[in-house]
């Protein structure tokens, strides 16, 4: 069975990383291709049990029981549509950044700080996956947690990572807090922690409710929805570049099917309400993520940044399949939430891209901050131009997968109007004119991210010596590519393999989306809308072959060139260039002073004085501020005065272990 095959594999994964530190200790050459090399062998096979659970049905699909982790439970594991889905996103992530790593790796200066923890960061997001009992599911989003921590420290030496790794695990921790309470809620007095115990019993609508606030505080900090975000800027630019692909493009995916698995199935019926806290959560996370990233001057943090928006994105899909599903409408939350299962494999698929883009970059010419970059189109052509595609993909441009998605979150939308809840009727809209507004802004995010990097002229020494890296990276780039492309023109397959999935949650599938005629995708019914990447694509192809053949045929054959417009300057520079911070500057004048108190000092030198004149802007994370650095400030003051427990006599220490006993018991007996 496919769920044997994929235990077997993560148990494969789990050796592999037993392995890895011999092999590292023992210096051995080929360490890194071998590592990632089982590593990308054990993540195909699990791509393989997920594409066969997810399209094959109930004959692929089941269930295992093993007598290991807590004794009158065991340990449950279960692959279900849901499941298969999350398996196949998480995978084809780890084979693409599996492969990325064989030539990537080859530059790391210290492998025995992340080939042990790679495999099994893998490990640990597969078993989250398939996890079918709550004890489980909370070991291995822990394991998930500690080995992907522990690759965002391999480069401890940088301050500021060490920094990104004590917010992250200080977030992790939270998370995991809300996530036991969470199913310590579920599970009840009688401690049915299996899936299927949870599932059978009762909730109260009062628990269910604290149950949806506590998934959207332990999920959604993973998943890195405002105002839980604040560790993905931070830690996504100091983990290796393959792994920030899989934490941004696979883990926050992982934090989705959480918050899918226990709100969707586990918390039984929703209400309405649910609805407006996710809808209003997706929506700030979506804009406030791409204005965040749109001022970033750091490449893999401006990526991070976009990361929350696009799962602010995912759960505004989300949301409107709560709104639907409870109103009984199940053609609409099958197409809200297929929509929104669909854009996080979106995600995963061009982030990954990205990323790996800014991993080229980085070994290529050594630097991060976009501004000491530019001219790398012809220094680094193919990454150039791989980095442009997924630019127009997360930019949801047709043809590209990421317009897909998105136009069908557009469509579910539409469809408010049916609803009977005033609340709903008005905060739909308004979720649509954020996400609008994303879409726009996420345009001249990733126009300024490619423009300021790849065009124009060198603007510092790393830049002229940039060089094209190995196979290994570009080939993985081309191979999601590919499929983001695929995806864009052909997604049909993609939809009809996610309906199984929204049967599942929703009891309601979208149509069986036709081979023929035009290719096209039906969200509802074909008198309401239908879309055709083929036919975008065909027209885009026909519109530049047309274009080429007048320019040839019509214009004249003669070779011209001649300088380019220098603006007044005759002696151009690369100083005279447009920078980020100047392509911002009419994002950050309109949003700025709302949303980041933005604020810009002129010194202008007066006439006669040589010296040069500055401009100062200041920037604040408004977020950080009022929540974080108040909560920070709490917790060191309070490990300051419990410092004085490191010096207890033993006495005062079986005192302490005596009085916490004492009041466990009345717990019990209080909740019994």
């Amino acid at each position: 069975m496919p769920i044997v095959a994929a235990l077997l594999s993560i148990a494969g994964l789990a050796g592999v990383a037993v392995v890895a530190p011999i092999l590292v200790a023992r210096r051995v050459n080929w360490a890194t291709p071998a590592v990632y090399g089982a590593s990308l062998a054990f993540a195909a096979v699990l791509l393989l049990s997920g594409l066969l659970a997810l399209l094959g049905g109930s004959a692929f699909q089941g269930s295992v029981h093993l007598p290991i982790g807590l004794p009158w439970i065991g340990a449950h594991f279960a692959l279900d549509p849901l499941g298969a889905a999350f398996l196949v996103i998480v995978d084809f992530g780890a084979v693409v950044a599996s492969f990325y790593a064989i030539g990537y790796g080859a530059h790391e200066e210290e492998p025995g700080r992340v080939l042990p923890f790679y495999p099994a960061f893998l490990a640990g997001m597969n078993l989250v996956v398939l996890s079918a009992d709550a004890f489980g599911f909370l070991v291995a989003w822990e394991f998930m947690s500690l080995s992907s921590w522990a690759l965002v420290m391999a480069h401890h030496h940088d301050a500021e990572n060490r920094r990104a790794g004590y917010v992250y695990l200080l977030m992790a921790s939270f998370g995991t807090l809300m996530l036991l309470l969470a199913f310590g809620l579920l599970a009840g007095p009688d401690g049915g922690y299996a899936f299927a115990s949870i599932r059978a019993a009762g909730h109260a609508p009062w628990l269910s409710g604290l149950v949806l606030v506590l998934m959207l505080l332990g999920a959604g900090s993973k998943a890195g929805l405002v105002p839980l975000h604040v560790w993905l800027p931070l830690a996504h630019p100091a983990a290796p570049s393959h792994v920030s692909a899989l934490m941004s493009g696979v883990m926050t995916k992982v934090a989705v099917y959480g918050f899918i698995r226990v709100v969707f199935d586990l918390a039984g019926e929703p209400a309405w309400w649910w609805a407006v806290v996710v809808l209003i959560l997706g929506a700030g996370s979506a804009v406030l993520g791409v204005l965040h990233a749109v001022l970033q001057r750091d490449l893999k943090r401006l990526l991070a940044y976009s990361t929350v928006e696009n799962v602010g994105i995912v759960f505004i899909g989300l949301g409107l399949g709560l709104a639907f599903k409870t109103n009984d409408m199940a053609g609409a939350a099958a197409l809200a939430v297929t929509a929104a299962i669909f854009h996080a494999f979106n995600h995963s698929l061009f982030k990954s891209l990205l990323f790996f883009g800014a991993g080229n970059v980085l070994t290529g010419a050594g630097e991060r901050d976009i501004e000491k970059l530019g001219g790398l189109v012809h220094r680094m052509p193919e990454t150039a131009y791989l980095f442009l595609g997924g630019c127009l993909a997360i930019s949801a441009l047709p043809p590209l997968n990421g317009f897909v998605s998105e136009w069908l979150i557009l469509q579910a939308i539409l469809i408010s109007p049916d609803l009977p809840q005033w609340a709903l009727r008005f905060l739909i809209p308004a979720s649509g004119a954020m996400l609008a507004l994303a879409a726009a802004l996420a345009a001249a995010c990733f126009v300024r991210a490619f423009g300021i990097t790849f065009l124009s002229r060198p603007r510092s020494p790393a830049a002229e010596t940039a060089r094209e890296v190995g196979r290994w990276q570009i080939r993985a780039m081309y191979a999601l590519l590919a499929v983001c492309l695929v995806a864009g023109i052909f997604p049909g397959p993609f939809l009809d393999a996610l309906s199984p999935v929204s049967q599942m949650l929703v009891g309601g599938a979208m149509p069986k989306q036709p081979l023929l005629p035009h290719l096209a995708i039906i969200p509802i019914s074909e008198s309401r809308s239908s879309y055709s990447g083929f036919l975008v694509f065909f027209f885009i192809l026909m519109a530049s072959w047309a274009a080429i053949r007048v320019i040839h045929n019509f214009a004249s054959r003669a070779v011209r060139r001649a300088p380019p417009w220098d603006c007044g300057f005759p002696d151009a520079s690369p100083a005279t260039q447009y920078t980020a911070d100047s392509f911002a500057q009419p994002v950050r004048r309109v949003f700025g002073p709302i949303a980041f108190r933005a604020k810009v000092s002129q010194t202008m030198p007066p006439p006669g004085d040589l010296a040069p004149a500055r401009l100062t802007l200041s920037l604040r994370d408004l977020i950080w501020e009022f929540i974080y650095e108040p909560l920070e400030g709490a917790v060191l003051y309070a490990a300051e005065r419990l410092n004085v427990l490191q010096f207890l006599t033993i006495r005062s220490y079986l005192s302490l272990v005596f009085a916490a006993l004492v009041l466990l018991l009345v717990l019990v007996a209080t909740w019994a």
